[in-house]
């Protein structure tokens, strides 16, 4: 009869915790990499070696360097959706809604300014679509609902779906956004909140009831 060796305790959660390490430090390498030129410039063996990873571990956890960088993008919008939703809790006017919305935005983007640089440089419109989390998609029913409701009670304006309304919302927060690196991050976008949501309000709002 053959002897069967026990397993000693701990030896899988060691792996499974060494292998977190490592897709962290790749996961950053790239987030890096991505973010000072185009993901298509960029060679799994400089990610490996700014990891201090070896292909073939890049390779066991990612099938090529797409994947690596729709999971980048994936967390960190995931990451990003949770916040939004954790400040959205203690707000119920629709403009407030909105309004902390846009500035818990620009407060992720001014604190990790890397990822900004990475949607500017290595993100595409379709990578983007491609895959969503479960949190993000709840962010965006809430946001919906919201923009709805204010429809529903004048505020906002009806003559537009409010699925357009979401995407006008964040076609102005993606370019406030994506261009503020090539600004060199000055002025603050957080310094200037107030001044820009209020432009944003008015292009939302229903007309006569935006002021």
């Amino acid at each position: 009869m053959t002897e069967t060796r026990p397993t000693p305790r701990g030896t899988s959660a060691s792996r499974h915790a060494g292998s977190r390490g490592a897709c962290e430090r790749i996961e950053a390498a790239a987030l890096a990499l991505f973010a000072e030129r185009p993901a298509e410039q960029v060679r799994l063996n400089e990610i490996a070696a700014a990891a201090g990873a070896s292909l073939a571990t890049i390779y066991r956890h990612y099938d090529d360097k797409q994947a690596l960088l729709e999971v980048c993008l994936l967390r960190w919008a995931d990451t990003l959706a949770n916040r939004m939703l954790e400040h959205l809790q203690a707000v119920h006017t629709y403009r407030e809604r909105l309004h902390k919305t846009f500035w818990v935005v620009l407060d992720f983007f001014e604190t990790y300014p890397e990822v900004a640089a990475m949607l500017l440089s290595s993100v595409y419109p379709q990578a983007m679509r491609r895959h969503t989390t479960d949190t993000q998609k709840h962010l965006t029913r809430l946001l919906t609902g919201v923009l709805a409701d204010g429809q529903a009670a004048g505020l906002l304006n009806q003559r537009v779906s409010e699925s357009v309304l979401l995407d006008y919302f964040y076609g102005v927060l993606a370019r406030l956004v994506q261009m503020q690196p090539l600004r060199h991050g000055e002025p603050r976008l957080t310094d200037q909140h107030e001044e820009l949501f209020d432009m944003l309000w008015r292009a939302l709002a229903e007309p006569d009831r935006g002021v």
